[in-house]
């Protein structure tokens, strides 16, 4: 019984270890890295959303609204290009907010898409109509 479990574990072992002589070089790329320009990325990461999408951003306390006199485009470049004092004028002046329960409660009853920006960690929205 013994030699048997010691032949099946080879067997399984040959299985999942593979033969150093027959593997085949990996072909990988390293993530992060692109040649892609801020503003194609923004484009990339932007789309329309409902709001079951953005409910476990605004939950998180990185959702926020953007002006629609702003694009999300032009916020999302202060953001990605580190325009710390672009992003506190705008939290200022009210352009970009900080989603709130009552903002929440309200898109809670469904019906509203939003256009939507992620510039990680932040989450950028419009409401649509």
């Amino acid at each position: 019984m013994g030699l048997e479990i010691v032949t099946l574990l080879r067997y399984f072992v040959s299985m999942v270890v593979p033969n150093p002589h027959t593997l085949k070089p990996m072909k990988y790329k390293i993530l992060g890295v692109d040649n892609m320009t801020t503003d194609e990325k923004l484009e990339k990461f932007t789309g329309v959303v409902p709001w079951s999408y953005l409910k476990p951003h605004f939950i998180n306390g990185v959702l926020f609204f953007v002006d629609p006199s702003l694009t999300l485009a032009e916020v999302g470049r202060a953001f990605s290009n580190n325009e710390e004092g672009r992003v506190k004028a705008l939290l200022k002046c009210g352009d970009l907010l900080k989603i709130g329960d009552l903002h929440a409660a309200q898109w809670e009853k469904g019906g509203v898409e939003f256009e939507t920006l992620v510039v990680s960690p932040f989450v950028l929205c419009q409401p649509i109509g």
